[in-house]
C-alpha cells in the first residue's frame, strides 16, 4: 500500500537505522559499543521511582488523566515554579504552560500549531533531525542556518537572504546544542528576540539539555531574556536532568497564543499524560536537583576519559561546554562517515557521523557519554589500540 506523500521527503530516522546496524551486529556475536545513541543508564531517583509506583496504586489515576491534554494543573504549577527557581523567569501555569509527552512531540506540535504549507521554518545545520522531518511534516519549508566553530556554533541572521525572510514563521533553535554541545548566550537571545519580533518568526528554543553543562557554564533559558514571550516558546524535559527518557516527560512554556494553539494540536492528538508520571515529575522537579549534581559530576568524569584519550592519538581541541555529547573533529584526510565505519569495523565502538546532522557537520563525529564507565574505558581503550 503506498504511503502518504509526506513521508517519501522524511530521510531515514538516524537512531532508528543506528539501532537496526547494532542489533544486526550484536547477533552476529560482536560486542558491541554503543556511544551514538544519548540514552541515559543510570535510573531516576529512587524517590521519583516511589512516587511513581504509590500514585500507580490509586485507581482514580487509571482513568483519563486530569486537565486531559494540557497536563495536570498541578505539575504545571511545578514547572513554573522549578523555572523560577532555576531561571528567575515567571510564568503563569494557567496559559504559559503546557505538559509533553516527552519534548520531542513538542516540535510537531508547535509546527502544526504555527506553520501554514508553503511557510519557511529556519533551523541550525548541523541540528537535530527530528526538527526537519516536524517542519516536513508540517507542510512547512526547512531553511538550514550554518553553525560553524567559526561563530562559535550560533547562527548569523545577516546570512538569511531577504527572500526567505519574507516566508519565514517559525524557526527551531537548541542551546546546549545537540551535536555540537555549544551554549548560547543572553547577547545571543536577545539579538534573537529583536530579530524574530522584525519578523514575526515564532521561536521554539529546544532547552532538553539545559541542566548539563560543565566548567563554569552558565543555565541559561531563553525565556529569561525580555521580551522572550513575546516571541516563541521554550521545550524542556525530564528525560536528561533526572534520567527519566523513557518516561516521556517534558514541558513547553512561553507565549501564551502559541502554547494554547499546541494545547489545540495535543488535544486533537492524544489523551494527555499518565497521572502517576505527572506525579513523579512533580517529586523531581521539587525535589531532586542534587540528582542533577550527580549526574553532572558523573558525566563530567566520562568527558576527561574521552578527551584524554583522544588526545593521546593526536585529536586536540576545546569542546563546548554543554550537553553530554561531544562534537569530535575526525583525523585529518578522512570523512565523518569514513571515521565512523572504520571505528565501527575496527574497534566495534558505534559512533554518530556528522553527517548525520546537516552539511556542515562534514568532518565531525558525535560521541555520548551516556554509557557505563568500564564500558566507555573499554571503548577508548580500543580507539586508542587502533590509531596508535
Amino acid at each position: 500500500m503506498e504511503p502518504a506523500e509526506r513521508l517519501k521527503k522524511i530521510p531515514p530516522y538516524l537512531f532508528m537505522s543506528l539501532r537496526k546496524k547494532i542489533a544486526a551486529a550484536r547477533a552476529g556475536g560482536m560486542d558491541i559499543i554503543d556511544l551514538a545513541i544519548g540514552d541515559p543508564v543510570e535510573t531516576p531517583p529512587q524517590a521519583v521511582i516511589e512516587e511513581l509506583c504509590r500514585r500507580a496504586g490509586e485507581p482514580a489515576n487509571h482513568r483519563y488523566p486530569l486537565d486531559e491534554e494540557k497536563g495536570m494543573l498541578a505539575f504545571r504549577s511545578e514547572v513554573a515554579r522549578w523555572y523560577g527557581r532555576r531561571y528567575g523567569v515567571s510564568l503563569d501555569p494557567a496559559g504559559e504552560v503546557l505538559g509533553l509527552i516527552g519534548s520531542k512531540e513538542g516540535c510537531h506540535h508547535f509546527v502544526l500549531a504555527r506553520i501554514n504549507p508553503g511557510d519557511v521554518v529556519l533551523m541550525t545545520d548541523p541540528g537535530y533531525p527530528a526538527y526537519r522531518a516536524s517542519i516536513l511534516m508540517g507542510g512547512g519549508i526547512p531553511h538550514t542556518m550554518s553553525i560553524t566553530a567559526a561563530n562559535d556554533y550560533l547562527p548569523v541572521f545577516e546570512d538569511i537572504p531577504a527572500s526567505i525572510l519574507k516566508r519565514a514563521r517559525g524557526m527551531f533553535l537548541n542551546y546546549p546544542n545537540n551535536p555540537t554541545g555549544a551554549c548560547a548566550t543572553t547577547a545571543f537571545f536577545e539579538r534573537v528576540v529583536v530579530f524574530a519580533g522584525q519578523n514575526d518568526i515564532a521561536v521554539c528554543h529546544d532547552n532538553p539539555y539545559s541542566e548539563v553543562v560543565f566548567d563554569g557554564q552558565r543555565r541559561l533559558s531563553f525565556l529569561s531574556v525580555p521580551g522572550a514571550k513575546d516571541v516563541g516558546v521554550e521545550l524542556n524535559s525530564l528525560s536528561k536532568p533526572y534520567n527519566m527518557c523513557g518516561w516521556r516527560l517534558g514541558m513547553a512554556s512561553g507565549n501564551p497564543d502559541l502554547i494554547a494553539a499546541m494545547s489545540k494540536v495535543k488535544e486533537n492528538t492524544d489523551s494527555g499524560i499518565f497521572n502517576p508520571i505527572q506525579y513523579a515529575g512533580i517529586r523531581a522537579l521539587a525535589g531532586e536537583e542534587a540528582a542533577i549534581d550527580q549526574m553532572i559530576g558523573i558525566y563530567g568524569r566520562r568527558r576527561k576519559i574521552v578527551l584524554e584519550t583522544l588526545r593521546r592519538i593526536g585529536i586536540d581541541f576545546s569542546p563546548p561546554k554543554g550537553t553530554f555529547y561531544l562534537w569530535v573533529p575526525v583525523p585529518k584526510g578522512m570523512t565523518s562517515q569514513g571515521f565512523a565505519e572504520r571505528l565501527f569495523d575496527k574497534t566495534s565502538v558505534v559512533t554518530a557521523a556528522g553527517t548525520a546532522y546537516g552539511q556542515y557537520g562534514e568532518g565531525f563525529i558525535r560521541i555520548s557519554l551516556t554509557v557505563p564507565d568500564e564500558r566507555l574505558a573499554e571503548a577508548m581503550a580500543r580507539i586508542e589500540r587502533e590509531f596508535s
